[in-house]
């Protein structure tokens, strides 16, 4: 008895850039990688800036621990945009 034809399974090997189809909404902004490095930077900034002149600076002496919340805040923004960078 012949035996039939057996189905070919897509190789799930390499493909290169130009086979692959990708959506706009897939693709990261040329923004994301400059946006994450300043909130990272801005975060850091923010909290060596009280560590070192939180009593001088009106604003920041009122906010008390607050401030470590805020600088907390930018590098945790930032890890949310480096989730999105390829």
């Amino acid at each position: 008895m012949p035996k039939s034809p057996m189905r070919r399974k897509k190789d799930a090997g390499y493909t290169t850039p130009s086979e692959r189809k990708t959506t706009a909404a897939a693709l990261p902004s040329r923004w994301t990688a400059p946006v994450m490095v300043a909130l990272f930077v801005i975060g850091l900034a923010w909290i060596v800036l009280w560590y070192i002149a939180g009593t001088d600076v009106p604003g920041m002496r009122d906010w008390g621990v607050w401030n470590l919340v805020i600088g907390f805040g930018f590098i945790f923004g930032g890890l949310m945009v480096a989730t999105r960078w390829r």
